[in-house]
């Protein structure tokens, strides 16, 4: 290194690579090559830190790994309509065969400001009514509805609530919004799953949206209701919850606890058996959301494994005072335990959780 300029090495062999990332004065640099010409700019993307160099190239545009945020190879700038929004470009020359970079860019990095997500906006839970929010997570024809169990005792549950508790209620049928697939951004790295989700922040038409808002802001007490399918719990409800890693993933990242001083509770019901199994997995996953639990936290019912007549399996769960009676029991504990934690606010903002650190991108 000399005068300022570094030796990035032969200009044959990094002709070789279209794109590659570089250190250069201990600093990520994308280097690119095309059209027989080299580019440089910052190898940390705008959005979250990104690494630009590990990416693709489009054109004349990097492409973020991450989140596909693009920048001139060149200049730095932005794609076209967000050119103001740029990356520090670096300085190349070619001597003796031997490609050269300045240590220091040439431009500096520029951040157009953003308003910040809705979801990233909720103040302190206000005074008022408890708030009981039902997801339910069966699929079924919406234009043609069929009785599902799990959702009638869903709605039991909330009607009692509303009723007994003077609760405010919303119901969430997974199955009537349209949200995309979790896309493995966590995959590439821990720091590329960001709140709110990526995809949320990338696509105003994902309405997994209203499912974030009702866990994270709205609700003091939430029902889950699930089918068993296979021994299983619904693959809607396992689509959800690969959506809320960016929940859990807060924690991982930034010590954030998003859920706080909330209660989960469940009901499950199905032609097969497996209840414990899919309650386990239930209650395994929420508790690492941050939610809490009543005691007897879910409500169950199966005519086992043998079982065949899903006529009667119906005919059972819609007649039954006892499982209506059961779930509205556990609407009660979860309202109760929901209020005597907005009375003691127990989980702290902000909490260390050793093993699971995530390193952090420079």
């Amino acid at each position: 290194m000399t005068d300022g300029w570094q030796d990035l090495g032969s200009v044959e062999a990094l002709k070789a690579t279209p794109l590659q990332e570089v250190q250069v004065g201990g600093k990520k640099v994308a280097l690119s090559f095309r059209d027989g010409a080299f580019g440089a700019v910052s190898g940390v993307c705008n959005h979250v830190g990104g690494p630009l160099g590990q990416g693709t190239l489009e054109g004349d545009y990097l492409v973020c790994p991450w989140h596909y945020w693009k920048f001139h190879r060149s200049t730095g700038e932005g794609e076209p309509g967000y050119e103001a929004d740029r990356v520090p470009r670096y300085a190349l020359r070619e001597e003796g065969g031997r490609l050269l970079i300045q240590t220091q860019p040439e431009s500096k990095r520029h951040k157009t400001p953003h308003a910040p997500h809705r979801l990233t906006l909720a103040g302190e839970r206000g005074d008022g009514p408890p708030r009981v929010l039902g997801i339910s997570t069966t699929a079924m024809t919406e234009e043609h509805p069929r009785y599902s169990t799990s959702e009638a005792l869903l709605e039991t549950a909330l009607t009692h609530a509303a009723e007994a508790h003077g609760a405010e209620t919303r119901l969430v049928r997974l199955g009537a919004l349209k949200f995309r697939n979790c896309e493995g951004f966590y995959s590439k790295s821990a720091n590329a799953c960001t709140w709110p989700c990526s995809i949320t922040q990338m696509d105003p038409a994902d309405e997994m949206e209203q499912v974030y808002e009702g866990l994270v802001q709205w609700a003091d007490v939430v029902l889950v209701a699930t089918p068993i399918r296979w021994g299983a719990a619904s693959a809607l409800y396992y689509r959800m919850a690969e959506r809320l890693n960016c929940v859990q993933n807060a924690l991982t990242t930034h010590d954030k606890v998003l859920i706080r001083d909330k209660v989960a509770s469940f009901i499950i019901t199905g032609g097969q058996d497996n209840v414990q199994a899919v309650a386990g997995q239930q209650l395994g996953f929420f508790a690492e959301l941050g939610f809490v639990f009543p005691p007897f936290p879910y409500v169950a019912h199966s005519r086992g494994w043998s079982a065949e007549d899903m006529e009667n399996n119906v005919r059972y769960v819609r007649e039954s005072e006892e499982l209506h009676a059961g779930t509205r029991a556990l609407v009660d504990r979860g309202v109760e335990l929901a209020q005597r934690l907005r009375a003691s606010s127990a989980c702290p903002a902000k909490i260390a959780r050793g093993g699971r650190k995530a390193h952090r991108s420079s």
